[in-house]
């Protein structure tokens, strides 16, 4: 499967953000959007105020790390996301958050924590368009990768060929080649792109391409 990268803004200048945006729009897939509420991890981002201004022709990949989640699906569904996803730790009634979140016009996707087993998705994969893997503990970006991710990959990609399977944590051009092998698709990294260099040469390290780089196509 072509491999898609979804920079996170978790990394950009908030002071800045959307001339941050742009300077990666071309280059990538998706806008990774890390929505934290100090109490599910322990770390504050922004909510749904901030992500309606965001400036951008990319699709929003909104990430959910919030306590009853269900209570906030309308507000991101308004502001613009096209992705929506919430952690199965999070919600008693995974099934019925699904249903809402399609419903609503967006695609459903699921994440789990590093100490969850993957095992625990298998009801809910045909119900899923993304699953989201967390290879850090979320909550801060800059964390090093938990190679155990790479067995839950290789298990949702058995299970579920078609799935968008995405890695989030410690992603860098290193950590990216293992996570491709094992069937993720999807590449979401903070501070590995926003804090290098050249962003355009960092994104095409992911991607695995050389030279001349991502025309998006």
């Amino acid at each position: 499967m072509k491999i898609k990268i979804s920079p996170s803004i978790l990394s950009a200048d908030f002071g800045r953000l959307n001339e941050d945006i742009k300077t990666i729009e071309e280059h990538s897939d998706y806008i990774h959007v890390d929505v934290m509420d100090g109490h599910f991890v322990p770390n504050l981002s922004f909510g749904a105020p901030v992500m309606k201004d965001i400036d951008s022709k990319l699709p929003l990949d909104v990430h959910l790390m919030i306590e009853n989640p269900e209570n906030y699906i309308d507000d991101f569904a308004k502001a613009g996301a096209d992705i929506l996803t919430v952690h199965f730790e999070a919600t008693d009634d995974l099934h019925g958050l699904l249903a809402k979140i399609k419903d609503l016009g967006m695609r459903a996707g699921v994440s789990i924590k590093p100490g969850t087993e993957v095992e625990v998705l298998e009801e809910y994969l045909d119900e899923l368009d993304w699953v989201l893997i967390m290879s850090v503990e979320p909550g801060f970006g800059g964390q090093g990768f938990i190679s155990g991710a790479v067995d839950k990959i290789k298990w949702l990609r058995e299970h579920a060929p078609e799935l968008d399977i995405a890695v989030d944590g410690g992603v860098n051009d290193k950590t990216a080649r293992l996570c491709e092998e094992a069937g993720a698709n999807v590449l979401i990294a903070g501070s590995y792109i926003f804090k290098s260099d050249d962003r355009r040469e960092a994104i095409d390290l992911l991607r695995g391409v050389q030279g001349e780089g991502y025309d998006g196509a």
